[in-house]
């Protein structure tokens, strides 16, 4: 199974639909973003995904009021909050935006995937038998927009540089 993992688009309609046409390319079964979605109308653009949305709120969350009232009415998109721990296909996962928090979540043992955002900067660490991943940001501020994509049954991690 293929999870797409992205973080801190702000609001950047163009990266976001690219990812997610990615996102849908490779078949990817879940899209978990880290935060800092921002604008309701971003979440026009989650929907577009074929598979579940998993979302939090991070440290910019916008108009959460928009944004809870917009999900709801998108069956794929779940909006959490500040973070959420899934079972997503036997897959033990925490978003969390912080890269503190999810290092130390990581750092637990229970999860079999930590992703954070925040920072803007790609990063995959392996912890144990967890990995913290990382993807960068799709707002492109710290350089090119990136997003990873994770294989559940290799536990490797890609990076990709959207264009």
């Amino acid at each position: 199974m293929l999870l797409a993992i992205v973080s801190d688009s702000h609001d950047a309609i163009p990266h976001l639909r690219r990812a997610v046409e990615l996102a849908n390319e490779r078949k990817a079964a879940y899209l978990l973003h880290c935060g800092d979605l921002i604008s309701p109308f971003m979440v026009k653009e989650l929907a577009c995904f074929r598979g579940e949305v998993h979302l939090i709120l991070g440290n910019n969350p916008g108009d959460v009021w928009l944004l809870a009232k917009h999900c709801a009415k998108l069956p794929n998109i779940h909006l959490h909050g500040q973070y959420t721990f899934e079972e997503l296909s036997g897959l033990s996962v925490a978003l969390v935006h912080f890269p503190e928090l999810a290092e130390g979540l990581a750092l637990t043992g229970r999860f079999d995937l930590v992703c954070c955002g925040h920072t803007h900067v790609f990063e995959v660490r392996y912890l144990e038998n967890t990995v913290m991943v990382n993807p960068g940001e799709l707002l492109g501020k710290e350089g090119p927009p990136t997003m990873a994509f994770f294989a559940t049954e290799t536990k490797q991690v890609e990076k990709v540089v959207l264009s």
